[in-house]
């Protein structure tokens, strides 16, 4: 191997170290949970939001939005589904019993989704990653409705959803990448006990997995809605900028 390949090769490890720091951060907070109370919780929430802050110093605005839309949307979303409809419980449950560190770790979920599907490596096997997403996908799909001890209709459904994604979506590998991330955060989370889904849905119709299957593309809506509207709300504020300089000068 020559010297500038070994580089090339240095480069694609590099770019691919904050989503493994990420990774390492969920399994470490995750396996910590599963001993603590509510003050231990409140700890892990601080060092999480300490974390993300980190990893976004360096960032573009346009990045920092992203990362702000989702963790704004997805709150939203976990204090509706999870204490008002109960269609997945955390470990102590209860109307406060979203855990402090998981609006922070969605965010910090997008952003290691984010920096695996704009890096080199995901770039040079794009073609590649977005086949085998959807090929382990459906498979995994396949077992959740068939095979599961819990079936999963739900899990189908949001395959779909990733499916669609992947083929129609604007940043394709960042789905390829939260495919990755959000996979293995349910498949840990919910082995370690940390939350339970529900087995049915509120209406009682549709079946549900622990974890869904597809869990990465309802994970993608998230995604869908920072890649949408961060470009949108970064002009705005450059706009609301120019003009409060150009307020200044006058």
């Amino acid at each position: 191997m020559t010297d500038r390949e070994q580089t090339s090769r240095s480069a694609y490890l590099r770019e691919l170290i904050p989503a493994i720091v990420i990774m390492g951060w969920i399994t470490v907070v995750l396996a910590v949970d599963v001993h603590v109370h509510q003050f231990g919780q409140l700890v892990l929430g601080i060092l999480t939001w300490a974390l993300l802050v980190f990893v976004l110093k360096r960032e573009t605005v346009l990045v920092r939005i992203q990362v702000g839309i989702v963790v704004v949307f997805a709150t939203l979303i976990e204090y509706s589904f999870s204490p008002v409809l109960d269609v997945y419980t955390y470990r102590l449950g209860g109307i406060f019993g979203v855990p402090s560190f998981v609006p922070p770790g969605h965010g910090l979920i997008y952003f290691a989704a984010l920096t695996l599907g704009t890096s080199q490596t995901f770039q040079r096997f794009g073609r590649e990653l977005i086949i085998a997403c959807i090929a382990l996908g459906g498979l995994y799909a396949a077992w959740g409705l068939w095979l599961s001890p819990q079936r999963d209709a739900l899990g189908c459904f949001w395959y779909g959803c990733l499916v669609m994604f992947l083929i129609f979506g604007r940043q394709r590998l960042v789905y390829v990448g939260a495919f990755v991330v959000v996979t293995y955060l349910e498949l840990v989370g919910t082995h370690w006990g940390v939350w339970r889904w529900s087995t049915i849905d509120p209406t009682g119709q549709i079946s549900i997995g622990n974890p869904p299957s597809g869990a990465a593309g309802g994970y993608g809506w998230f995604d869908l809605v920072a890649i949408t509207l961060a470009p949108r709300m970064a002009n705005w504020l450059a706009l609301r900028a120019k003009d409060g300089q150009d307020l200044s000068v006058q």
